[in-house]
Parts: structure tokens; sequence; C-alpha cells
């Protein structure tokens, strides 16, 4: 049977699923938002379909939307990638209740780990390491209250289906508790769709280890080795390596055993990821299991020669795992996750057009790229672009050529943490002592690296290539800069409004985004650094915060998208 495989994903994922495809000879079929229409995936698959929206739970998260175009593309796979759907159980089964190969662990599955209480009950049942949780989804506020006061502080209020980062808050005063407990559902609900979040005990200054699985129809279940994702901001990772550095032979067989144990408890079926925070006393702890396919995928290809991509199509379509144990590490590799982000301003989100994109290349070199010179950056999405991963015989080499790879990485047009990459490969802390753990960036730091300047670079080019929907379907067709000089092209309202030059009561928007929440009136007297507002991009939240005393004066109303330092309220004296 000739297979034609539907990716219900985007960005630089996307790419990585179609190239797979291409590699197996298997038609592939894009989706895309409005904003995605010239995206790299649309552009390299075999055919792209509209799904004619613009946010997430308009586009990428529409089961129905997405179902519609998997029956009318002719479809007979699909795989879901990371984030969005991925890890929803009921589009599982509607994927196979549609009469589709889903690529992917069982509805089952997904439904017992992907429910991170249910997940630490089975954690608990065979045995895994584990610190003190909730056993059921909070209800209140008040629940994670009494839960702090029982085991103390640090807590962790987490969004008990989801991950990335997203729907995790640390509490680390009491006051704190009732507001990040608001917050981490908003975030659950905005990135997942369900906002149930649990507590449990949280390991300070911890290091974030992981093992890699797969697993066939047959009952086979292999842990192809270890990641240390330690390197994070605001829980989200950063850089990502592989194998696991500088942990003991104790801990090694400990992640793999409890991993395994985990997966076949679960009968658990396709790629997967168990991870583990391990403190500075050496103590490990289960944290939970992604029922897909990870960002960091890549590491562990680069140092174990498996497709994971290839594996989850060979394992959905009943076939017996390529590989039987865990194969000895081939070197080192080290992921740099390429975000739109400005490391300069607290890795807030940046989006816009990207000017120029010259990416580095040579020896174990390898860029998985969702965008490229002109790519319109969305505000509506997460703020990944690409992932440098560099590949070496040891660590310390690995390194060194990461240094080279990532001094010959331009992108121009829109802030990126390239700077940031840049600068921790010069610290002992990560290149030496390994001092790294999931709150260095915000705890231990310093950054070295000169702010963010939008680059002035201007586009001139004699040929405009446009993408063109004809029924949905996605064609692309060539024509003249000339016919286009006299069209206004606006994909992002520009409001800018320097905080340098705004009066003392002006409130600057800490970030591009948009005001999702006030949470106060106009005419209300507010508190020098009372939370006023929320603002939100690429499903992160981000509190408006007073600067000073007064009375508050709203000047931008909730929904509008702007840039960062906009004026969007003034606080004048009471």
């Amino acid at each position: 049977m000739k297979h034609k495989l539907l990716i219900a994903n985007r960005g630089e994922i996307a790419v990585r699923i179609i190239q797979t495809c291409k590699d197996l000879s298997i038609h592939s079929i894009a989706i895309y938002a409005n904003d995605d229409i010239q995206s790299l995936h649309t552009q390299y698959a075999d055919e792209a379909w509209a799904l004619h929206g613009i946010s997430a739970e308009e586009t990428y998260l529409n089961m129905g939307k997405i179902l519609e175009v998997a029956k009318k593309s002719g479809a007979t796979m699909l795989h879901p990638g990371y984030g969005f759907l991925s890890e929803r159980a009921d589009f599982a089964q509607a994927v196979l209740d549609a009469g589709l190969i889903w690529i992917g662990p069982s509805p089952k599955s997904i439904q017992l780990l992907g429910d991170k209480i249910e997940a630490r009950k089975i954690a608990k049942k065979v045995g895994a390491p584990l610190v003190q949780g909730t056993t059921e989804p909070l209800k209140n506020a008040q629940e994670a209250y009494q839960f702090a006061l029982d085991y103390g502080l640090p807590i962790a209020i987490k969004a008990a289906f989801g991950g990335g980062g997203r729907g995790l808050k640390v509490v680390r005063a009491l006051n704190e508790v009732t507001h990040l407990y608001e917050s981490a559902v908003r975030e659950a609900v905005s990135a997942f769709g369900r906002g149930e979040c649990f507590v449990e005990q949280y390991l300070d200054r911890p290091r974030h280890l992981e093992a890699q699985i797969i697993a066939d129809q047959h009952g086979n279940v292999v842990v192809l080795g270890t990641r240390d994702c330690s390197l994070q901001r605001r829980n989200q990772k950063l850089v990502e390596e592989a194998p696991a550095p500088f942990i003991s032979e104790q801990i090694f067989q400990q992640i793999l055993d409890s991993a395994s144990a985990i997966c076949k408890e679960a009968e658990y079926v396709g790629a997967g990821t168990v991870e583990y925070l391990l403190s500075h006393s050496g103590m490990l702890s289960f944290l939970e299991v992604n029922t897909r396919l990870q960002v960091e995928h890549p590491v562990t290809e680069q140092t174990t020669g498996v497709d994971l991509v290839a594996e989850q199509i060979s394992i959905a379509l009943g076939h017996r795992l390529s590989i039987t144990t865990t194969p000895k590490p081939q070197g080192h590799a080290i992921e740099f996750r390429i975000n739109a982000e400005d490391p300069t301003r607290g890795f807030i989100p940046a989006f816009g057009m990207i000017h120029d994109f010259k990416s580095p290349s040579g020896l174990s070199v390898r860029l998985d790229t969702g965008v490229k010179r002109e790519s319109l950056v969305s505000s509506h999405f997460d703020s990944l672009l690409a992932k440098l991963v560099i590949t070496a015989p040891t660590r310390a080499q690995a390194i060194q050529r990461a240094k080279r790879a990532l001094s010959e990485f331009k992108i121009e047009g829109i802030a990126t943490v390239l700077p940031f990459h840049q600068d921790v490969l010069q610290h002992p802390d990560f290149c030496e002592d390994f001092k790294v753990h999931t709150l260095w960036i915000e705890q231990d730091y310093t950054p070295n690296y000169e702010p963010f300047v939008r680059s002035q670079y201007q586009k001139n080019s004699t040929i405009q290539y446009l993408q063109i929907e004809i029924d949905g379907k996605l064609h692309e067709v060539g024509l003249p800069n000339t016919l286009l000089k006299n069209m206004v092209q606006a994909p992002i309202a520009d409001v800018t409004s320097s905080s340098e030059t705004a009066s003392y009561n002006m409130v600057a928007a800490p970030m591009s985004g948009v005001i999702t929440k006030w949470n106060v009136t106009s005419g209300e007297y507010v508190e020098s650094e009372q939370i006023i507002g929320i603002m939100e991009a690429m499903k992160m939240e981000v509190p408006i915060v007073a600067h000073k005393c007064g009375v508050l004066n709203i000047i931008i109303d909730t929904q509008n998208t702007i840039t960062a330092d906009t004026s969007i309220a003034s606080i004048d004296e009471s």
C-alpha cells in the first residue's frame, strides 16, 4: 500500500518529519495556519492544505479541521509531532476512528502517562524514585497552599495534561501561591485545552535528566540512552546533550531500569521520554513521561544512529524494533535551541520578519530548521525557530566545534538566543565544572552580551514568490517585484513607543504580544510592584507590573497585539 502521511504540526518538527518521509518514499501532507502560508514546511511537503485560522485553537488544535484535511487529501497516516495535539488521547482515538494509522502511543497509554497524576501512580507502583505530590487534581489554590504548609517550600504547581514547561509554576513564597496557581491554570488551558493542575515538592537547583525509549507492538521496550536538559529558562529547555554527562553508573542504571519498567507497566508503544530531576545531593526523582517525540530527540539520533521518526513509522506499521538493547553512545552531541527570544530582556518572545538567515555548516553540524530568510515568525505560536546540533567524539570537542558553528550563525530582523548560546560556551559552569541546574540562568548566570538592535536590512530581489490557495490547497507562483512595489505588506502592527522617551508615568509593555487581561480598571489606585495585568505571546504569560503607586489609566485594551515598550497605560499621581 502506498501511504500518504499528514503532519499535524508546523515549523521545524514538521520539516523534520517531511525529511524522513522523503527518505522512506512516503508522500507528505502539510497543514498551515494563515501566518504559516509561506513557511518552510508548506514548501517542503508534497502538498499543503489551509486550516483557515490565526490562533492555535483555530488551527493546529482544531481536531475537526485537521481530520477534514486528512479526508480531503487522502492521507492514510498521521504524525502529530510534539506540542499541540500530540499528547491528546481523544485526538489519537479520533485519528484511529477515522481509519488512519496513528504514529504514536495508544490512546490508553497517552491517557495513563500523559496525565501526570496517573503517571506518578504508575511510577510509584514499579518502584521508581519519587518525591511527595498530590494524587488528585487541585480543586483550588487553597489546596496548593495547604500542601506547601505540610511539606514546605518550594513547591511546583504543574499542568496535569501538558509539557514543555507551560502550566508549570514554582512557588517559593506562600503569598505567591494564589496568583501562580491561577497563572498555571490559564497557561494550561491556553496551551493544552485543559486546566487541571497538581502540586509536588520541588527539588531546588536540580539537574534535569531523561531517558529516550522506543517500544514496539510486540512488547519490546528499549531505552536508547540518556540526555541532560538542565540548561533552561522559565522551566523550558535551551540546551540539551546526550549522553547525560557527569552522572554515576548507579544513577544511569536507575534511570534505565525505572524508565523501562514504567513504559512496560503502561503497555507503551512508540517513541517516548521518561524525565527525572537529580538533586544537588544526588537524589533522583521521577518527573513525568512525555508520550511523543521530544524536541531534543536529535542528540539521541546523533549518538545512536537511530532515525527516531523512521522508527516511529515502522512501529506504527507493526514492525519490530530495529534495535534490541541499549546501545553504547557514539560520541557526544549537544543541541542548541534557536528561539525567537531576546535574552537581554529576560528571554521574552520576539516576532516579526527574518531579514537574513545564514546557517553554519561543516563536519558533524546538523541544523533542523523551520524558517529561512524572509520567514514570518508569528506571535501565535512557539518561539522555536531551529535547532543546531553539534556532534564530536568527546564533550570537550563538541563544545569547541559548537563555538565555531555558533560564530557562523547569523539571523537578522528579530531577536534570538544566539548571543546567549555563544556566551554560555565561555562559562566554566557549563564547559568545565558543570554546575548547571534548572534555575542556573535565573540564579547564577550573568549575561555578557549587548542588547539586540533591530536590523535595517532591506530586501532586494527581482522575483517575489507568493503562495496561493486554490480550494484550500497551497500552490506557489513567482511574480516580478515591479508588479508588487505599490502593495503595502504589513503582517504585524509595529506600534512603537520607546520606554526611554515615555514619561515616568507610562507603563511600558514588558514584551511583544497580546494583552490578555487587566486585573484592575481605569481609575483604580494601584501599588508599586502590583501585578496589574497579563500579556501573552507564543503561549507564555508575562505579568504587567506597576512601577509606581497611583491611579491607573488604561490606554490599550485587551486582545490588542503590540510590540515591547509600547505605552499601554499610565499611573498618575492620586
